[in-house]
């Protein structure tokens, strides 16, 4: 029967009902016989679905996973009555215990057989030959639920020579629609599916680990292990229930793509630039887990025949890109440009956002193939304030691809500036060559606001017109050869001054009309001749 994707389960199930028992069946320590054994764990047992779960907690806690036993088949014994002996066995033992026990207890119970994508298994792969995995099927509340205990139980190294017990609540009674995801059964009705799945489709099948379903996650595009890119480009997207944040892995860098979060889910476009065959690992973990650890939840192989040498980014560009339901969280709304790439062909462009409350923010551009240092890497962008309006005003230097990373802090804190999102800015026109803003000093005041000359590099023996916003102070004079007063009208301060004879020219500001006491406001460079 489908997946209605709002439970993991196929019955309801109240993890929280069976705190009591789970504790009181880990305790259980009865070794003499299976049948002792079952007497003890149904003593706090009263429906089958309790009785089910007691064996189910008492076998994932006390048999371990025999990898010794696993190497060399001819010494081990899946007997039921060993593997409790033992304490040890391998899937077979598990399964054969399991249903041994559901059989004393008085609950139907099958052990099924078929192939499985567990340890060793490689993507894209074919099954033959005999069935490699055991699990079992349970009869409750009038239908059959699936089960398996040794997945249950934890996990077994890369080498295959330690196991780790950790349990693993999604393989008790998982969804048919789940659990057909990598346990394919001999006897296709033991799928519990209609229509069932073919061998074929279950190979092709996307293998989702059971950490994608434990984070909330529920469908993944492309559903096919392997893809192939188009134009040098492949996508990926991941559907979730709630905010979850993402990261990838191709080739072990997260060098080659464009990951955007979104409100439910993420997207990914991959541009390998290299052709032949890439393993892409996603990883995920919910917004509110405190610690650093992401999960894999996904594993793709990248055919790439072409490369899209276009598509090459930054060193600095970060992963994710461009705003999303995390930046607004940090006090970032309402962005002009929702998407992560903006693209611009005179080389100018303009970001704004409503900020939130008590926001101070710095931005900086960086590329490959420019030598800016890090005070110009700031001046070719100019922050304009209006109310509780943030306008990013950008002036490439050069063509090419640019990261403009945006960083913020409470105006409240003293200490540092934290990295919050950035943009890809791509510019193809290769005529572009703008020059920084002027630089601004401690008194240029945060909503003060340059309309003209915005150039920082002003041309020699001219007349410049200056038109400035600001308020609060009483005289404004540019100083340059000679020093000009500039006139108030309607809150703006305008005037002329000529850059004849000199290489610098400064905007000074009287705060106070009493005072003889000027504060340097901006500083423009000029052109040599």
């Amino acid at each position: 029967y489908p997946w209605d994707k709002s439970s993991l389960k196929s019955m309801p199930v109240d993890l929280q009902q069976f705190e009591k028992l789970d504790a009181y069946a880990l305790k259980v320590n009865v070794k003499n016989s299976i049948e002792e054994l079952v007497k003890a764990l149904l003593k706090q047992a009263r429906t089958d679905l309790e009785k089910v779960r007691a064996i189910w907690m008492w076998i994932c806690h006390h048999i371990e996973y025999d990898v010794v036993g696993y190497h060399n088949k001819s010494q081990l014994s899946s007997k039921p009555v060993d593997v409790l002996q033992t304490g040890k066995s391998i899937c077979e033992g598990y399964a054969g215990l399991f249903e041994q026990m559901c059989s004393i207890a008085g609950i139907q119970c099958m052990k099924l057989s078929g192939y499985s994508k567990g340890y060793g298994y490689k993507m894209g792969q074919t099954f033959t030959g005999d069935s490699d995995h055991a699990w079992n099927a349970v009869y409750l509340d009038g239908r059959w639920h699936l089960l398996d205990s040794t997945w249950g139980s934890g996990v077994v190294d890369d080498s295959f020579t330690k196991f780790t017990f950790r349990y693993n609540e999604f393989y008790f009674l998982t969804h048919p629609a789940l659990f057909i995801n990598n346990h394919f059964p001999d006897n296709s009705n033991w799928q519990l599916l209609k229509p069932t799945l073919t061998l074929k489709d279950f190979e092709n099948n996307m293998l989702h680990n059971s950490n994608f379903y434990m984070l909330g996650l529920l469908t993944a595009h492309p559903e096919t292990a392997v893809i192939h890119t188009v134009n040098g480009k492949a996508s990926v997207s991941v559907d979730c229930r709630s905010a979850t944040l993402f990261t990838f892995k191709l080739k072990g860098t997260d060098e080659h793509g464009l990951m955007t979060l979104k409100k439910h889910g993420m997207k990914l476009d991959i541009y390998p630039q290299k052709t032949g065959s890439h393993k892409l690992q996603i990883f995920a973990k919910p917004s509110k887990a405190s610690e650093e650890v992401y999960n894999c939840v996904l594993e793709y192989v990248v055919e790439c025949k072409s490369v899209d040498k276009a598509m090459r980014f930054p060193k600095d560009l970060h992963q994710p890109v461009g705003p999303s339901w995390f930046t607004e969280r940090q006090g970032f709304l309402r962005p002009s440009h929702p998407n992560p790439i903006i693209h611009t062909n005179d080389g100018r462009c303009s970001v704004t956002f409503t900020l939130g409350k008590d926001i101070s923010v710095l931005a900086s551009l960086h590329s490959d193939n420019s030598s800016l240092t890090e005070d110009m890497r700031r001046r070719h962008i100019m922050q304009i304030h209006r109310g509780n309006q943030i306008e990013l005003k950008i002036h490439l230097p050069h063509a090419g691809n640019f990261v403009l990373k945006i960083y913020a802090k409470k105006k409240s804190d003293p200490g540092n500036y934290d990295y919050i999102f950035n943009y890809l800015i791509t510019c193809l026109n290769t005529e572009v060559k703008w020059p920084a803003f002027p630089q601004s000093y401690s008194k240029w005041a945060e909503d003060y606001e340059i309309l003209e000359p915005l150039s920082g590099l002003l041309p020699a023996n001219r007349n410049v017109q200056f038109k400035l916003k600001m308020h609060g102070i009483a005289k404004v004079l540019v100083q340059a050869e000679n020093t000009y007063p500039l006139t108030q009208s309607r809150g703006y301060w305008e005037g002329t001054c000529n850059t004849s004879g000199c290489r610098e020219v400064f905007v000074m500001v009287h705060e106070n009309a009493n005072h003889s006491f000027y504060s340097h406001v901006l500083k423009y460079e000029v052109e040599t001749q």
